[in-house]
């Protein structure tokens, strides 16, 4: 047998004296802590010094919540951004509103300081990285959180709390436009006895007949959105809305627009048949312009129509042949598909051309009606007489008021809806707040302290490592 080797033997001035250790570490502590508060001073007076140059930030986090949003779509279906919170007329208003400057060069240079980040929870990270990983495209995701981020200079003349209030006035202002935009009704709703401002009395049918129906598509396509609503402020539903304005054009237009025909009221009979005429004109005009187009859409379905009935005798021939190799995809299925794709769009198209066309010819019946009727009290030359303006206008007093009172109903209503449905369509989830410079300067100190300390103790290690040892 060999011998086993033998273990090198033990040098003892290769062990660690941990006591000769901690004797260096207690001869040191004067030196240790003198480089610790030297270190200290040092690293806090240069980050104060440097701090008027350094970039602060102040950050706030909003939440988008409303119909079409997870689409990435306002309620209007327009594309929305979340940039738009950032908009130069946004940022305007903000600074106005706070008493800020608001000269070109500050708004650029505040519009470029701020900065908006979606915010990505870790769970649907991870589950878009197994997604990806497994070979599965992802679909889009539309953050609902995000960060708005302000970054400016600590030498800017604006206070750390002018730029939080100026986060938050940019949210609110942000929270106004929407409000405007999609929860308000439009701002020419209702207006329709301002635009008869002046206006001859045989427009009035016009103008209040088109509003009248504009009223009713609105209030039909509301009761339908929201069947169980009712209003707090006019305890009224979208229904009863309707039926209001019903009554509404039953008693109180129809009254008006019955004695403007009736007596062939105008300020010029004259001039009002001359307007009816160029308007004849202008429809007549529309109307020959929308026949053509149906009949181009005519045309093209007729052809459509044929070739969709070669495709479906193709394919029909060959789903009868044998195939000895399977075909994934029929090159016959897929232009057959096609042409019926196209088929229906050339449906719809021939329907709204019809619609269109059959639309302006109404207009021009009920307006030669108008025409033929103002013109039989033109040639019979009858006056006006004064007991009939009278009680004309009475009768558009009456339905003033009662107009003006359905409009006003109509945006209490619709108002309390679109508030409680957009409620919590833009809100700030974390007040605006800006990272403390002393906290900063504290961490800045405690990072040149911790670094000189130890640097003091390696000089404390090292020093009397060259003496000799004790025999």
């Amino acid at each position: 047998m060999q011998p086993s080797p033998s273990a090198p033997p033990f040098n003892e001035e290769e062990s660690i004296d941990f006591a000769d250790l901690f004797a260096r570490l207690k001869r040191g502590v004067p030196l240790i802590a003198a480089l610790a508060a030297l270190g200290l001073a040092i690293a806090a007076t240069a980050y104060f010094a440097s701090g008027r140059f350094q970039t602060v930030t102040t950050s706030a986090r909003v939440v988008f919540s409303f119909p079409g949003f997870e689409r990435g779509e306002y309620p209007d279906k327009s594309k929305f951004s979340p940039d738009d919170l950032r908009s130069p007329d946004i940022v305007a208003e903000a600074l106005k509103q706070l008493g800020l400057d608001t000269t070109d060069d500050s708004q650029s240079t505040t519009r470029a300081a701020l900065n908006i980040a979606g915010i990505i929870p870790d769970n649907v990270v991870k589950e878009r990285d197994r997604l990806r990983a497994s070979g599965q495209t992802p679909r889009l995701y539309v953050p609902d959180e995000y960060t708005l981020t302000l970054s400016l200079p600590r030498s800017s003349p604006m206070t750390t709390r002018q730029r939080e209030l100026l986060l938050a006035k940019i949210i609110s202002v942000y929270q106004e436009k929407f409000t405007r935009t999609y929860v308000n009704l439009p701002l020419n709703f209702g207006k329709a006895f301002e635009a008869l401002n002046d206006a001859d009395y045989f427009d009035y049918e016009l103008v209040l007949n088109q509003e009248s129906q504009n009223i009713s598509a609105f209030l039909t396509e509301a009761s339908t959105n929201a069947r169980a609503f009712r209003s707090q402020r006019s305890n009224l539903s979208f229904s009863d809305l309707l039926k209001e304005t019903q009554l509404f054009t039953q008693i109180r237009l129809n009254e008006t627009l019955g004695l403007i025909r009736q007596n062939g009221l105008s300020k010029d009979r004259q001039v009002a048949l001359m307007k009816m005429d160029y308007y004849l004109k202008t429809l007549g005009n529309e109307e020959n312009k929308a026949s053509e187009e149906e009949k181009v859409v005519q045309s093209l379905l007729k052809q459509s129509q044929e070739r969709m009935q070669n495709y479906v005798l193709g394919v029909k021939s060959q789903a009868t042949q044998q195939r000895s190799d399977s075909i994934v995809v029929d090159q016959g299925l897929v232009d057959s598909l096609l042409a019926n794709d196209a088929y229906n769009f050339l449906v719809r198209k021939a329907l709204d051309a019809s619609l269109k066309t059959r639309g302006i010819q109404s207009q021009i019946s009920i307006l030669q009606e108008q025409r033929d009727n103002m013109e039989s009290f033109v040639k019979s030359d009858v006056a006006q007489k004064a007991e009939t303006m009278a009680q004309f206008q009475k009768s558009l007093d009456r339905l003033k008021v009662s107009y003006d009172s359905l409009i006003h109903d109509i945006r209490l209503t619709y108002e309390d809806y679109q508030h409680q449905e957009y409620s919590n369509a833009v809100r700030l989830s974390a007040n605006a707040h800006t990272d403390s410079f002393y906290r900063s300067l504290a961490m800045a100190g405690i990072a040149g302290f911790g670094i000189a300390a130890a640097f003091g103790v390696g000089l404390s290690l090292l020093k009397g490592s060259g003496r000799p040892a004790n025999s």
